[in-house]
C-alpha cells in the first residue's frame, strides 16, 4: 500500500496490518532458512513495510501528523 493509503487507515487497522507484516516477515525468514524462498527481495520489502507502519503509528502517538 502507498503511504497516503496507510495514513488514511484507523489506529486499529494499522496495528492489524503491523501484526500481519510481522507474521509475513517471520514466514519469509523461515522460507529463506529452509531454501524455499523464491524471491530473495521479499524479506527486505517486508522489513520496510514494518518500518513504515511503525513510523506512522509513532507519528500519531506524538501528534506529528
Amino acid at each position: 500500500m502507498k503511504v497516503k493509503e496507510l495514513r488514511a487507515l484507523g489506529d486499529e487497522e494499522l496495528k492489524k496490518k503491523l501484526d500481519e507484516a510481522y507474521k509475513e516477515f517471520f514466514n519469509l525468514r523461515f522460507q529463506a532458512a529452509t531454501k524455499q524462498l523464491k524471491n530473495h527481495r521479499e524479506p527486505p520489502r517486508a522489513k520496510k513495510e514494518i518500518a513504515l507502519l511503525k513510523t506512522i503509528i509513532r507519528e500519531r502517538e506524538l501528534g506529528i501528523r
